[in-house]
């Protein structure tokens, strides 16, 4: 960065991961990313339950909390929290991440909505929600679909 250039603001995320111990093993509750740049994918298409917030007001539990309500529309998954970490995601947003045991009825309610201009430099707008489904997968599963970053979370998960 150049003398006199303002400083470049870190953005920070934290969110839930529920987790189930199962019979037939570990499974974890991921998000696919809603509009259009996401359709059609599903390789790193995925992601935890998260959102942004500013550290100088608000803690990383209490923004997890929050945002899986918001992205949700479902109260937070009773249970005791596991603090995953953080990782930096390509773009270089960090993510702190949390395990929570949850229920197999676990499901998505309703998203919150996202607007943005599509197709890029179209001058349309357009309103999609910012999780279009969400559901139970392997951990097998959820290596493919999760972002890239995120994948350590899953090594981060205790052992059965």
């Amino acid at each position: 960065m150049s003398p006199g250039a303002p400083a470049r603001r870190t953005r920070t995320s934290a969110g839930l991961l529920p987790i189930h111990d199962g019979p037939d093993g570990l499974l974890v509750f991921i998000a696919h990313l809603g509009g259009p740049l996401w359709a059609r994918k599903d390789a790193r298409a995925w992601s935890i339950v998260k959102g942004e917030f500013d550290p100088a007001v608000e803690s990383p539990a209490a923004a997890a909390a929050r945002e899986w309500v918001e992205e949700t529309g479902t109260p937070v998954p009773d249970g005791e929290w596991i603090d995953l970490g953080t990782v930096r995601q390509s773009g270089g947003k960090t993510v702190q991440g949390y395990a929570v045991p949850a229920p197999l009825d676990l499901a998505l309610v309703t998203s919150s909505p996202v607007t943005m201009e599509w197709p890029p430099r179209s001058g349309r707008s357009l309103t999609f929600p910012e999780i279009d489904r969400a559901q139970w997968c392997d951990l097998a599963t959820a290596r493919v679909r999760l972002i890239a970053a995120q994948v350590a979370f899953l090594d981060r998960l205790p052992a059965r």
